[in-house]
Protein backbone atom coordinates (compact mmCIF):
# COMPACT_ATOMS: atom_id res chain seq x y z
CA UNK A 1 0.00 0.00 0.00
CA UNK A 2 1.24 3.49 -0.81
CA UNK A 3 0.11 7.04 -0.02
CA UNK A 4 1.70 9.54 -2.39
CA UNK A 5 1.37 13.30 -2.84
CA UNK A 6 0.98 15.12 -6.15
CA UNK A 7 4.71 15.77 -6.25
CA UNK A 8 5.42 12.05 -6.25
CA UNK A 9 6.61 11.87 -2.61
CA UNK A 10 5.68 8.68 -0.78
CA UNK A 11 4.14 9.93 2.46
CA UNK A 12 3.17 6.59 4.02
CA UNK A 13 3.21 2.93 3.14
CA UNK A 14 2.63 -0.59 4.37
CA UNK A 15 4.42 -3.55 2.89
CA UNK A 16 6.14 -2.94 -0.45
CA UNK A 17 5.16 0.42 -1.97
CA UNK A 18 7.02 -0.54 -5.13
CA UNK A 19 5.10 -3.79 -5.60
CA UNK A 20 4.25 -4.12 -9.34
CA UNK A 21 0.49 -4.49 -9.64
CA UNK A 22 -1.95 -4.91 -12.50
CA UNK A 23 -4.25 -1.98 -11.88
CA UNK A 24 -7.28 -3.68 -13.42
CA UNK A 25 -10.49 -1.62 -13.18
CA UNK A 26 -9.06 0.84 -10.67
CA UNK A 27 -7.71 3.01 -13.51
CA UNK A 28 -10.92 3.50 -15.46
CA UNK A 29 -10.83 7.27 -14.77
CA UNK A 30 -7.45 7.39 -16.52
CA UNK A 31 -8.84 5.35 -19.40
CA UNK A 32 -11.81 7.73 -19.67
CA UNK A 33 -9.67 10.87 -19.76
CA UNK A 34 -9.14 10.76 -23.57
CA UNK A 35 -12.92 11.05 -23.95
CA UNK A 36 -12.62 14.55 -22.50
CA UNK A 37 -9.23 15.57 -23.85
CA UNK A 38 -9.70 14.28 -27.41
CA UNK A 39 -13.21 15.74 -27.71
CA UNK A 40 -15.52 12.71 -27.53
CA UNK A 41 -17.67 14.26 -24.79
CA UNK A 42 -18.27 17.49 -26.67
CA UNK A 43 -18.63 16.06 -30.17
CA UNK A 44 -21.15 13.37 -29.26
CA UNK A 45 -22.91 15.21 -26.43
CA UNK A 46 -21.93 12.70 -23.75
CA UNK A 47 -23.84 13.37 -20.53
CA UNK A 48 -22.28 13.42 -17.07
CA UNK A 49 -24.01 10.13 -16.23
CA UNK A 50 -22.63 8.52 -19.39
CA UNK A 51 -19.14 9.83 -18.62
CA UNK A 52 -19.40 8.46 -15.08
CA UNK A 53 -20.45 5.03 -16.34
CA UNK A 54 -17.33 4.98 -18.54
CA UNK A 55 -15.36 4.99 -15.25
CA UNK A 56 -17.51 2.27 -13.72
CA UNK A 57 -17.48 -1.29 -12.59
CA UNK A 58 -21.25 -1.04 -12.49
CA UNK A 59 -23.76 -3.47 -11.03
CA UNK A 60 -25.87 -3.88 -14.17
CA UNK A 61 -28.87 -2.03 -12.79
CA UNK A 62 -31.38 -0.73 -15.37
CA UNK A 63 -30.04 2.83 -15.29
CA UNK A 64 -26.50 1.54 -15.93
CA UNK A 65 -27.71 -0.41 -18.95
CA UNK A 66 -29.64 2.63 -20.21
CA UNK A 67 -26.57 4.87 -19.93
CA UNK A 68 -24.29 2.44 -21.79
CA UNK A 69 -26.81 1.88 -24.57
CA UNK A 70 -27.37 5.65 -24.75
CA UNK A 71 -23.67 6.30 -25.27
CA UNK A 72 -23.40 3.57 -27.88
CA UNK A 73 -26.40 5.01 -29.69
CA UNK A 74 -24.81 8.46 -29.81
CA UNK A 75 -21.85 7.04 -31.75
CA UNK A 76 -24.00 4.89 -34.02
CA UNK A 77 -23.27 1.51 -32.46
CA UNK A 78 -25.20 -1.20 -30.67
CA UNK A 79 -24.52 -3.72 -27.94
CA UNK A 80 -23.03 -6.16 -30.42
CA UNK A 81 -20.05 -3.83 -30.88
CA UNK A 82 -18.96 -4.44 -27.27
CA UNK A 83 -16.07 -6.89 -26.95
CA UNK A 84 -16.72 -7.73 -23.29
CA UNK A 85 -18.47 -10.99 -22.52
CA UNK A 86 -21.94 -11.15 -20.95
CA UNK A 87 -22.58 -11.85 -17.30
CA UNK A 88 -25.58 -11.45 -15.02
CA UNK A 89 -25.98 -8.14 -13.20
CA UNK A 90 -24.16 -7.97 -9.88
CA UNK A 91 -27.22 -6.26 -8.39
CA UNK A 92 -29.32 -9.18 -7.14
CA UNK A 93 -32.73 -7.59 -7.76
CA UNK A 94 -31.74 -6.59 -11.30
CA UNK A 95 -30.43 -10.09 -12.01
CA UNK A 96 -33.66 -11.59 -10.69
CA UNK A 97 -35.83 -9.23 -12.75
CA UNK A 98 -33.82 -10.03 -15.89
CA UNK A 99 -34.21 -13.78 -15.32
CA UNK A 100 -37.93 -13.45 -14.63
CA UNK A 101 -38.36 -11.56 -17.90
CA UNK A 102 -36.94 -14.54 -19.76
CA UNK A 103 -34.04 -12.49 -21.15
CA UNK A 104 -30.45 -13.67 -21.01
CA UNK A 105 -27.70 -11.40 -19.69
CA UNK A 106 -26.05 -9.43 -22.46
CA UNK A 107 -22.71 -7.76 -22.98
CA UNK A 108 -24.23 -4.52 -21.77
CA UNK A 109 -24.72 -6.09 -18.33
CA UNK A 110 -20.98 -6.68 -18.02
CA UNK A 111 -19.64 -4.46 -15.25
CA UNK A 112 -17.07 -3.03 -17.70
CA UNK A 113 -19.50 -2.25 -20.53
CA UNK A 114 -19.29 1.51 -19.84
CA UNK A 115 -15.52 1.50 -20.26
CA UNK A 116 -15.89 -0.47 -23.48
CA UNK A 117 -18.55 1.93 -24.79
CA UNK A 118 -16.19 4.84 -24.09
CA UNK A 119 -13.38 3.12 -25.97
CA UNK A 120 -15.67 2.54 -28.93
CA UNK A 121 -16.63 6.22 -28.86
CA UNK A 122 -12.94 7.14 -28.92
CA UNK A 123 -12.43 4.92 -31.96
CA UNK A 124 -15.39 6.60 -33.69
CA UNK A 125 -13.98 10.05 -32.99
CA UNK A 126 -10.64 9.23 -34.59
CA UNK A 127 -12.11 7.11 -37.43
CA UNK A 128 -10.21 4.11 -36.11
CA UNK A 129 -11.68 0.64 -36.73
CA UNK A 130 -14.14 -0.41 -34.06
CA UNK A 131 -13.34 -4.08 -34.56
CA UNK A 132 -10.47 -5.24 -32.39
CA UNK A 133 -10.55 -2.07 -30.28
CA UNK A 134 -9.87 -4.20 -27.19
CA UNK A 135 -6.59 -5.64 -28.47
CA UNK A 136 -3.27 -4.26 -27.23
CA UNK A 137 -2.08 -3.41 -30.75
CA UNK A 138 -5.18 -1.31 -31.59
CA UNK A 139 -4.84 2.51 -31.58
CA UNK A 140 -7.38 2.72 -28.74
CA UNK A 141 -5.26 0.56 -26.47
CA UNK A 142 -2.07 2.32 -27.55
CA UNK A 143 -3.80 5.53 -26.45
CA UNK A 144 -4.68 3.90 -23.12
CA UNK A 145 -1.06 2.84 -22.58
CA UNK A 146 0.17 6.35 -23.35
CA UNK A 147 -2.29 7.80 -20.82
CA UNK A 148 -1.24 5.36 -18.10
CA UNK A 149 2.43 6.18 -18.78
CA UNK A 150 1.67 9.91 -18.62
CA UNK A 151 -0.03 9.83 -15.22
CA UNK A 152 2.10 7.17 -13.54
CA UNK A 153 5.28 8.73 -14.94
CA UNK A 154 6.48 5.24 -15.91
CA UNK A 155 7.88 4.89 -19.47
CA UNK A 156 5.66 2.82 -21.75
CA UNK A 157 8.43 0.28 -22.32
CA UNK A 158 8.54 -0.43 -18.56
CA UNK A 159 4.79 -1.03 -18.19
CA UNK A 160 3.75 -4.67 -18.32
CA UNK A 161 0.63 -5.27 -20.42
CA UNK A 162 -1.79 -8.13 -19.83
CA UNK A 163 -5.39 -8.97 -20.65
CA UNK A 164 -8.10 -7.97 -18.19
CA UNK A 165 -11.15 -10.04 -17.32
CA UNK A 166 -13.27 -8.03 -19.76
CA UNK A 167 -10.84 -8.59 -22.64
CA UNK A 168 -9.05 -5.23 -22.91
CA UNK A 169 -5.45 -4.48 -22.04
CA UNK A 170 -4.53 -4.02 -18.39
CA UNK A 171 -1.33 -2.45 -17.12
CA UNK A 172 1.07 -3.26 -14.27
CA UNK A 173 2.90 -0.46 -12.46
CA UNK A 174 4.36 -0.07 -8.95
CA UNK A 175 1.79 0.78 -6.27
CA UNK A 176 3.54 4.08 -5.50
CA UNK A 177 3.32 5.11 -9.16
CA UNK A 178 -0.38 4.24 -9.21
CA UNK A 179 -1.01 6.27 -6.05
CA UNK A 180 0.94 9.20 -7.49
CA UNK A 181 -1.13 9.08 -10.65
CA UNK A 182 -4.32 9.54 -8.66
CA UNK A 183 -2.80 12.25 -6.47
CA UNK A 184 -2.22 14.25 -9.65
CA UNK A 185 -5.35 13.15 -11.49
CA UNK A 186 -7.71 14.15 -8.68
CA UNK A 187 -7.18 17.87 -9.24
CA UNK A 188 -6.43 17.74 -12.98
CA UNK A 189 -9.28 15.66 -14.37
CA UNK A 190 -11.95 17.97 -13.05
CA UNK A 191 -14.63 17.17 -15.63
CA UNK A 192 -14.43 13.45 -14.94
CA UNK A 193 -14.46 13.77 -11.18
CA UNK A 194 -17.28 16.32 -11.35
CA UNK A 195 -19.34 13.76 -13.27
CA UNK A 196 -18.52 11.09 -10.68
CA UNK A 197 -19.50 13.40 -7.80
CA UNK A 198 -22.79 14.30 -9.49
CA UNK A 199 -23.63 10.70 -10.34
CA UNK A 200 -21.77 8.37 -7.95
CA UNK A 201 -24.41 5.68 -8.46
CA UNK A 202 -23.21 5.24 -12.05
CA UNK A 203 -19.65 4.35 -10.97
CA UNK A 204 -20.79 1.31 -8.97
CA UNK A 205 -24.41 1.10 -7.82
CA UNK A 206 -26.70 0.21 -4.97
CA UNK A 207 -24.89 -0.78 -1.76
CA UNK A 208 -21.43 -0.42 -3.32
CA UNK A 209 -18.54 1.30 -1.57
CA UNK A 210 -17.33 3.29 -4.60
CA UNK A 211 -20.75 4.96 -4.67
CA UNK A 212 -21.37 5.28 -0.95
CA UNK A 213 -17.91 6.69 -0.14
CA UNK A 214 -18.49 9.62 -2.50
CA UNK A 215 -21.87 10.25 -0.91
CA UNK A 216 -20.62 9.92 2.67
CA UNK A 217 -17.78 12.41 2.13
CA UNK A 218 -19.69 14.82 -0.10
CA UNK A 219 -17.32 13.97 -2.95
CA UNK A 220 -14.20 14.84 -0.97
CA UNK A 221 -12.91 11.28 -1.42
CA UNK A 222 -13.29 9.37 -4.68
CA UNK A 223 -12.22 5.74 -4.86
CA UNK A 224 -12.31 2.96 -7.42
CA UNK A 225 -12.06 -0.77 -6.94
CA UNK A 226 -10.17 -3.15 -9.20
CA UNK A 227 -10.22 -6.91 -9.42
CA UNK A 228 -7.91 -9.10 -7.35
CA UNK A 229 -7.86 -6.90 -4.28
CA UNK A 230 -6.89 -3.54 -5.80
CA UNK A 231 -8.26 -0.16 -4.70
CA UNK A 232 -7.25 3.42 -5.48
CA UNK A 233 -8.48 6.66 -3.96
CA UNK A 234 -7.88 10.35 -4.46
CA UNK A 235 -8.40 13.19 -2.01
CA UNK A 236 -7.79 16.28 -4.18
CA UNK A 237 -8.11 18.78 -1.32
CA UNK A 238 -5.19 17.07 0.41
CA UNK A 239 -3.26 16.44 -2.81
CA UNK A 240 -2.85 12.74 -2.08
CA UNK A 241 -3.54 9.46 -3.82
CA UNK A 242 -3.76 6.00 -2.29
CA UNK A 243 -3.20 2.63 -3.95
CA UNK A 244 -3.46 -0.68 -2.18
CA UNK A 245 -3.32 -4.33 -3.16
CA UNK A 246 -4.42 -7.29 -1.06
CA UNK A 247 -1.66 -9.74 -1.84
CA UNK A 248 -3.84 -12.83 -2.16
CA UNK A 249 -6.45 -10.96 -4.19
CA UNK A 250 -9.24 -11.48 -1.66
CA UNK A 251 -11.92 -8.86 -2.05
CA UNK A 252 -13.27 -9.27 1.49
CA UNK A 253 -10.16 -7.57 2.88
CA UNK A 254 -9.84 -4.66 0.48
CA UNK A 255 -12.78 -2.49 1.57
CA UNK A 256 -11.95 -2.63 5.30
CA UNK A 257 -8.30 -1.95 4.41
CA UNK A 258 -9.11 1.16 2.36
CA UNK A 259 -11.42 2.62 4.99
CA UNK A 260 -8.97 1.77 7.75
CA UNK A 261 -6.21 3.65 5.95
CA UNK A 262 -8.45 6.65 5.26
CA UNK A 263 -9.44 6.78 8.94
CA UNK A 264 -5.89 6.34 10.20
CA UNK A 265 -4.67 9.19 7.98
CA UNK A 266 -7.50 11.48 9.10
CA UNK A 267 -8.91 11.65 5.59
CA UNK A 268 -12.41 10.65 6.71
CA UNK A 269 -14.11 11.61 9.94
CA UNK A 270 -15.32 9.26 12.64
CA UNK A 271 -18.89 10.02 11.56
CA UNK A 272 -18.14 9.23 7.92
CA UNK A 273 -16.38 6.01 8.93
CA UNK A 274 -19.36 5.01 11.07
CA UNK A 275 -21.76 5.60 8.16
CA UNK A 276 -19.70 3.15 6.11
CA UNK A 277 -19.43 0.55 8.89
CA UNK A 278 -20.95 -2.25 6.78
CA UNK A 279 -17.91 -1.96 4.51
CA UNK A 280 -15.37 -1.04 7.18
CA UNK A 281 -16.20 -3.85 9.59
CA UNK A 282 -18.31 -6.41 7.73
CA UNK A 283 -19.98 -9.06 9.84
CA UNK A 284 -19.25 -12.70 9.00
CA UNK A 285 -22.14 -15.15 9.19
CA UNK A 286 -22.39 -18.90 9.02
CA UNK A 287 -24.86 -20.99 7.01
CA UNK A 288 -27.43 -20.51 9.77
CA UNK A 289 -27.26 -16.75 9.33
CA UNK A 290 -25.61 -16.35 12.71
CA UNK A 291 -22.99 -13.63 13.22
CA UNK A 292 -19.73 -15.42 13.97
CA UNK A 293 -17.12 -12.71 13.48
CA UNK A 294 -16.16 -9.31 12.14
CA UNK A 295 -13.40 -8.27 9.72
CA UNK A 296 -11.40 -5.39 11.19
CA UNK A 297 -8.34 -3.64 9.83
CA UNK A 298 -5.27 -3.23 12.00
CA UNK A 299 -3.46 -0.32 10.36
CA UNK A 300 0.30 -0.17 10.71
CA UNK A 301 1.64 2.48 8.34
CA UNK A 302 5.22 3.61 8.01
CA UNK A 303 5.55 7.34 7.44
CA UNK A 304 8.21 9.33 5.63
CA UNK A 305 10.29 11.61 7.81
CA UNK A 306 10.73 15.31 7.21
Amino acid sequence: MAVVDSGGRVKAWAGDAGFPTFARSSIKAIQALPLVEDGVVDRFGVSDAELAVCCASHSGEPYHVEAVLGLLGKVGLGEDALACGPHAPWHAASARALAESGAAPGRVHNNCSGKHAGMLALARLHDWPTSGYHEASHPVQRRMLAEVARWTEIPEREIEVGVDGCGVATFAVPLAALAGAFARLGSAAQRIFAAIRRHPEYVAGTERLCTDLVRATGGRVVAKVGAEGVYVATVPEEGVGIALKVEDGARRAVEPALLGVLKDLGLISAEEYASLERYAEPVLTNTRGEAVGVIRTVVSLEAARG
